[in-house]
């Protein structure tokens, strides 16, 4: 009853309708993450008892904790800047404070990929699925965590994406201090080990050497938050290796089907350094870059690499039409990893039995916890329908279209239920 009169309240001041219905979505979204998806304020998924089941066994993907923590935090960034809610201000630094654990764990001001309580009664399912990763102890704020280390890019990368987002969407200055304090922390440790990811024990867990357009993305906001430290810095290497952002960008879109969580870190990169201004022949770099970027995946429905393109492009005729219908066709997904087999419904490609020709609908692509990082061409995966995905790859498309006014125009789901668990069948 409520939900009528106020349709009709709308429709009498010519307002649209959209706006609410896809709001609420996002909101049960929200307060779904708050209640099962942040225990230790690092995003992590839940295991349920069976694929019917809420009741939470375990928990799992802690080792991709660090880069959904940032991806959630650009989401609430964008939520806060539309909506000014207090609770978008809570997650947010609640996201910061979970950052601040993982820089906290290592000693050494690396990113650890997750930690959690030692007591925690999920602690040794946790343990046994990192282990391959190694896993230690450190005392956080005076409490025994394990920490998951072998850290990769990717969490960098998801990190400093949604520092920078909550940098550029959030005008307020204790937010600011924190990611200046976080960023500042993680580059002087990249930096003085000459951007390789280095564990406490001296092992070398990944680089960024050979990756300027990540160096760069990073250095952007550490010279924007703090530029008595990173600003010649930034200059420096800008000025001389701008030129080569491109190459790396150019290899990776050689192949689309493979490792596609790289279009992501790419697309996070991209809008790390062309969502704010530098010189024009540094810009004219980062842009080439972008444009190889995007010409390769245009054609991918993917809501997540539009939104992107949006904030430094910005919109089309073409976004506009899309953003609604991808994220529409997102609602309509399970958020459990049920298995799914697509064969009897696309042929494989290019002799992969796991590729199609082409691109499968959102609502019918394999189960996984971000959907916009899996390949559109993926045919089968998913598991049993017991881990739940946390759904950040709804939130953040969301709130940027929201930002960017893309989603005022259409109506939405607005009589959709809240998503029950749920089997994608093939026909």
């Amino acid at each position: 009853m409520k939900r009528r009169v106020l349709c009709i309240i709308l429709a009498a001041l010519g307002l649209p309708s959209a706006l609410f219905a896809d709001e609420a979505a996002a909101l049960r979204i929200e307060r779904k993450i708050r209640d099962r998806h942040m225990p230790y304020l690092g995003i992590i998924d839940p295991v349920f008892a069976s694929a019917d089941s809420t009741e939470i066994v375990s928990y799992t993907r802690c080792g991709d904790s660090a880069t959904w923590t940032g991806h959630y935090l650009a989401a609430e960034a964008y939520r806060y800047n539309v909506t000014k809610s207090p609770e978008a201000r809570t997650n947010i630094m609640d996201a910061l404070n979970g950052i601040r654990k993982l820089v906290e764990a290592t000693g050494n001001d690396m990113l650890a990929r997750c930690a959690v309580p030692v007591d925690s009664p999920y602690a040794s399912a946790i343990v046994s699925e990192e282990s391959a990763h190694g896993v230690h102890v450190a005392a956080i704020d005076g409490i025994p965590h394990f920490w998951v280390g072998n850290t990769s890019r990717d969490q960098y990368i998801g990190v400093f994406f949604g520092l920078t987002a909550a940098f550029q969407m959030v005008q307020d200055q204790e937010v600011h201090d924190w990611v200046s304090m976080l960023a500042t922390r993680m580059l002087v440790a990249l930096m003085d080990r000459h951007w390789q990811i280095t564990m406490p024990d001296g092992t070398v867990s990944s680089s960024f050497i050979g990756r300027p357009d990540q160096q760069l993305a990073m250095l952007k906001l550490g010279r924007r938050m703090n530029p008595n430290v990173f600003e010649s810095d930034y200059k420096w290497r800008a000025n001389t290796y701008a030129y080569a952002v491109p190459a790396p960008i150019l290899v990776e879109t050689r192949d689309l089907y493979n490792s596609y969580f790289k279009f992501n870190l790419d697309y996070a990169a991209m809008y790390m350094l062309l969502t704010s201004g530098d010189s024009t022949w540094i810009r004219t770099h980062y842009k080439n870059a972008f444009d190889i970027l995007r010409k390769a995946t245009d054609d991918h429905d993917n809501a997540h690499f539009d939104m992107v393109t949006v904030a430094i492009t910005g919109r089309t005729a073409q976004m506009d039409e899309r953003a609604p219908r991808l994220l529409d066709a997102w609602l309509k997904r399970s958020d459990r990893d049920f298995w799914t087999d697509l064969h009897p419904l696309y042929a494989s490609c290019n002799g992969d039995d796991n590729q199609s020709c082409t691109v499968v609908p959102v609502e019918q692509r394999v189960a996984t916890d971000f959907l916009w990082q899996r390949s559109p061409f993926q045919l089968w995966g998913g598991w049993l329908g017991t881990t739940e995905s946390a759904g950040i790859d709804y939130l953040l498309p969301y709130w940027m279209a929201r930002y960017h006014g893309m989603m005022t125009e259409r109506l939405g789901p607005s009589s959709r239920p809240d998503r029950r668990p749920g089997r994608l069948v093939s026909q």
